[in-house]
């Protein structure tokens, strides 16, 4: 490492095993853990801590742990393992696709560009080594491994938790506490509160890849207004700028961006305007002179600048682990602030760079960080928190532009502590039913591991998504912490109005339920704030002691209201069933009842405030009117709270808030409902009060006052609220009748004018899930291996994928045309499952795949391919053109680094084929032996591809951005009906370890 040699990352005890040693921190009940005093005392600074020196102080306390991990230290690696009760449920792993329950998962901690992910990626753009664990009997337990080197969690084993990372590391455990929400009250402690958002941002936000204009920004937000859809931010993606470079507006589209900002104020919009980490190497460019003057660029091992392309081209990236450079991005960001820039959206800064199969720098250039966060260290040290420095880095900066404003920066990598700085999103997400059900899970597992201020890309980034889905998922998605329409260039449009009347209806009927629910999701986001209690929370948080509950994942609370939705295409709320936990929870809406929106339901004992059906958040006045809705319970009392103050500043904490406690209780047939106490010297604004007392079945008793004043709710004979409940069910369940539905259409046009459905057909047995897209290609779009819990490809449908080819060049009938399915076998499930497709691809041939799982091999599944001649003409002699069967799958690389393909040939040599060897052909006596594997040592497993060498003459490995094609190509020459060109081959899972 030239210059840098001795100051890397250094190990702790390469040998040992036994129980870890441990001292209270923090408070009573958290424990720091480690293999040995001396690692103890050379353990690296915590980034994830608020505060360091807090994790290295020990504090007198008289409680020891319930449950000590033990570690095994081994080849400059630490596992430390903690063994828990049977019955104990994991969650938390941070930002993570699939299965809200984490039981069987296993997580790699490596921020990554995760485009498309799937269900079964391991590694996303964030990274949160923790895991909550809770107990049989409701109690609950956390466990940070507190390193910023990759890292897996390995929950595969039933109440188990491992981490596996370069030794060594300190772990913290926090608790086991009374329940989970006291874990995330201490964690907080540890690692900070989330930021305390503008009031503004908490509103609808509209963002597409590109809004390719002013005037198309302006159109977009004028259209809101119009129809009357709520919405308080425009969002700039990476297009506004002047050929990508950061800091900059392009001349043309965006020509004065303090007028465009003016423009969306005055109509009650926000703007915020994306920021990337890689700066175009340009001389001239003012943001590039001035970062090699000030000397603030990552570094390559020999010391010269890492140079890596990103959007504008080759880009050289600022190392935000020197304070130096900080501060110099943070005053670049003041001055971009006076544009008239609302809030800064940090995204590519895992960080992504492009051409490279690792999607990332290399882990041996070099950051020359402080001292407190780890000094001068290698690339793989600080891969894992770069985004979340970055993140500290603007929101210092948009401290600098105003300090009497709050800073709004959403970001897509980040790691423990982010929830300091910014907000986040689950990153590309895609236009399907699959991630629609996913993002629910997602959301909550942010909010588990400490960032409360999370949401998904509703109604997906990548693909066009139907009225149906978008409908259904802005139903969901107006209830998240965090709500942002989003949409990717080439796709359709993804506006509220662009799927037809029904579903802009239900976008505005959902839109109008957030705004509603506005002043419940601040008061949240105080408590949020300053005590660290979580904001959006699985459903099992009702009653942390109900197994049952521990698994659901088409509902979740928002404080005291549950909101349980329908993630099924053909499943609507009129269909729904709810599981609903022990004690009272009354049903309400707000006469907007739909089968594409959620059902809510307000626990019994809560007060929650609601505020008016506003076009803004800024729409709204001191002196508009507020409503309590009102839950009692057994006992026939209520409480809630609402915290106001202007909505911005920092002013609340000097004491200029208030924050009211309402409370309501039932004495002889009156329920009276009055404020209990208040906090804050902000002044009650003087505004009438509505006070909704829920029944049941949706009904509810009214009364109006003033606020402040004790209201009176005379309740009717048992006879007449039993009528009363009965007329509201009744009602409901008529306009669920009389709703118009949004069309369920999810078909899309064919490349010859067919009307083709993208419904996947799926083949399945005990070992094997695949799905293949008729469509386009006949296209296998995922491969997922089920005991390992592996997706081996999960593509977007567009490109890639798994297909064949009728040629050698890349522009073929099996990536464009129609594919027309001549038989599926599904009815017997397992072994006998098969599907056969045809594609014309010219010239009387057919390009003919059978797919399918062979008689007693439930481990392999076999496709076989063929060019087969139909009608070649006569005078040819009954052969067709020259042709080549080329089978064309691209895996998507979980671990890039980790990953490559090993064979022995023909003749005998052996061969490791690594992501740096870039495109390779085999022919003749080197191709594979029959066999080839694609090998992920982060996993343990290898994917095994078979194949008869007698059909295949050459053997291509290509490596791109993080992806691989194992490619077999078939001999180059015309085929007769007699003489067609054939591949066979079967794919298995082995592990290596």
């Amino acid at each position: 490492m030239a210059d840098h040699e001795g100051k890397t990352v250094t190990s702790g005890s390469n040998a040992g095993s036994g129980n870890m040693i441990f001292e209270p921190i923090l408070e009573d009940g958290v424990f720091r853990f480690d293999c040995s005093g001396n690692d103890r005392h050379t353990a690296y600074p915590s980034i994830s801590f608020v505060n360091s020196r807090s994790r290295d102080t020990p504090i007198t306390s008289d409680k020891v742990p319930s449950y000590t991990p033990t570690f095994q230290c081994l080849l400059d690696q630490q596992v430390v393992k903690l063994e828990l009760p049977i019955g104990t449920s994991f969650y938390g792993t941070g930002e993570v696709s699939g299965q809200l329950e984490r039981t069987g998962k296993r997580v790699f901690t490596w921020n990554t560009d995760a485009w498309g992910y799937g269900p079964g990626t391991t590694s996303l753009y964030q990274s949160h080594p923790w895991v909550l664990a809770v107990l049989p009997n409701g109690e609950a337990l956390g466990i940070l491994a507190d390193t910023t080197r990759r890292c897996e969690i390995d929950l595969r084993k039933e109440s188990t938790i491992q981490f596996i990372a370069p030794s060594s590391y300190p772990v913290i455990t926090f608790g086991p506490f009374a329940s989970p929400t006291a874990v995330l009250i201490s964690l907080s402690k540890a690692i900070g509160t989330v930021f305390m958002p503008p009031k503004w941002s908490l509103g609808y936000q509209q963002c597409r890849w590109s809004y390719l204009s002013d005037q198309r920004v302006l159109e977009v937000a004028r259209t809101f207004r119009e129809k009357h859809i709520p919405c308080d931010v425009i969002w700039m993606d990476i297009d506004y700028m002047d050929g990508f470079r950061c800091f900059t507006f392009d001349k043309e589209h965006f020509s004065d961006p303090k007028s465009l900002v003016k423009d969306l104020h005055h109509n009650g919009f926000k703007a915020i305007w994306m920021l990337d980490p890689g700066i175009k190497l340009e001389e001239g460019y003012f943001v590039c002179d001035s970062g090699f003057k000030n000397d603030v660029w990552v570094q390559k091992a020999d010391g010269a600048p890492f140079v890596g392309d990103v959007w504008p081209g080759p880009c050289v990236f600022p190392d935000y682990t020197q304070s130096k450079v900080r501060e110099w991005w943070a005053n670049l960001v003041k001055e971009f602030i006076s544009n008239g820039v609302d809030g800064i959206w940090n995204d590519m800064n895992e960080p992504a760079v492009f051409k490279v199969v690792t999607k990332t720098m290399p882990e041996s250039n070099v950051h020359r960080g402080d001292k407190e966060l780890g000094g001068c260290q290698s690339h793989s040290f600080y891969h894992n928190v770069y985004g979340l420095l970055m993140a500290r880095s603007t929101y210092e900066g948009m401290k600098l532009a105003n300090e009497k404003k709050r800073p709004f920066v959403l970001t897509r990598a980040g790691f423990v502590g982010s929830q300091r700085y910014a907000a986040t999103w689950t990153g590309d997400n895609l236009s399907t039913w699959e991630h629609l059900h996913m993002s629910i899970s997602m959301v909550l597992q942010m909010g588990l591991s400490g960032q409360p201020l999370s949401g998904p890309d509703i109604g997906g980034f990548a693909g066009n998504a139907s009225p149906r889905l978008f409908g259904r998922w802005m139903g969901i998605g107006s209830l998240f912490p965090f709500c942002r329409g989003h949409s990717e260039k080439s796709t359709s449009d993804h506006e509220p109005w662009s799927f037809g009347e029904e579903c802009e209806e239900v976008c505005r009927l959902a839109l109008k339920r957030r705004y509603r629910l506005i002043p419940l999701i601040y008061t949240l986001f105080y408590f949020a704030h300053t005590r660290g209690t979580p904001v959006a929370t699985p459903t099992f948080f009702a009653d942390p002691k109900d197994p049952t509950l521990r698994k659901l994942e088409n509902s979740f609370l928002l404080g005291p209201v549950l909101v349980y939705a329908s993630t099924l295409r053909y499943q609507g709320l009129d269909k729904l069933d709810c599981t609903l936990p022990k004690g009272i929870w009354l049903s309400f809406d707000f006469d907007d009842a739909h089968p594409d929106l959620p059902a809510l339901f307000l626990k019994g004992g809560s007060i929650i405030p609601l505020g008016l059906p506003l076009q803004h958040v800024g729409e709204a006045n001191p002196s508009d009117d507020l409503t309590l809705l009102v839950a009692l319970d057994e006992h026939g009392k209520a409480e809630g709270f609402l915290f106001e103050d202007d909505g911005d500043g920092y002013e609340f904490t000097k004491g200029k808030y208030l924050l009211t406690h309402y409370v309501a209780e039932l004495q002889s047939s009156v329920v009276t409902v009055s404020v209990s106490k208040t906090e804050g010297s902000w002044e009650r604004p003087k505004r009438h009060l509505h006070i909704q007392l829920l029944l049941g079945g949706g009904a509810k008793l009214d009364t109006r006052g003033m606020d402040g004043e004790a209201l009176q709710v005379i309740l009717p004979s048992e006879e007449e609220v039993s009528k009363l409940v009965f007329t509201s069910e009744k009602q409901y369940k008529k306009r669920l009748e009389n709703t118009v539905q949004i069309p369920d259409v999810e078909e899309v046009s064919g490349p010859k004018g067919a009307e083709l459905s993208r419904t996947p057909i799926e083949l399945k047995n005990s070992e094997w899930v695949l799905k293949v897209v008729p469509w386009i290609g006949g296209r296998i779009i995922s491969m997922m291996h089920i005991p390992s819990g592996t997706q081996w490809l999960h593509s977007r449908i567009e490109i890639n994928g798994y297909e064949e080819y009728s040629s050698i060049e890349y522009r073929s009938a099996g990536c464009s045309e129609e594919y027309s399915v001549v038989d599926v076998e599904l009815e017997h499930a397992g072994e006998e499952e098969s599907v056969v497709l045809e594609g014309d691809i010219g010239g009387g041939l057919v390009l003919q795949r059978q797919i399918y799982f062979p008689k007693n091999t439930a481990n392999v599944f076999q496709i076989d391919s063929s060019i087969i001649a139909r009608s070649v003409g006569a005078g040819s002699g009954g052969f067709s053109r020259l042709v080549c069967l080329r089978v064309h799958p691209t895996f998507s690389l979980l671990h890039p680094t980790e990953s490559f393909i090993s064979f022995t040939s023909v003749d005998g040599s052996i061969h490791e084929v690594l992501p740096e060897d870039g495109e390779q052909f085999f022919e003749g006596n080197l191709i594979p032996n029959g066999e080839w594997r694609l090998i992920d040592k982060c996993l343990g497993l290898a994917l095994v591809n078979r194949f008869n060498v007698a059909e295949v003459f050459k053997c291509l490995v290509h490596w791109d951005f993080g992806t691989v094609n194992l490619e077999l190509w078939s001999e180059n020459r015309p085929v007769s009906k007699e003489s067609p060109l054939r591949i066979s081959h079967q794919y298995e899972v082995v592990r290596i370890r």
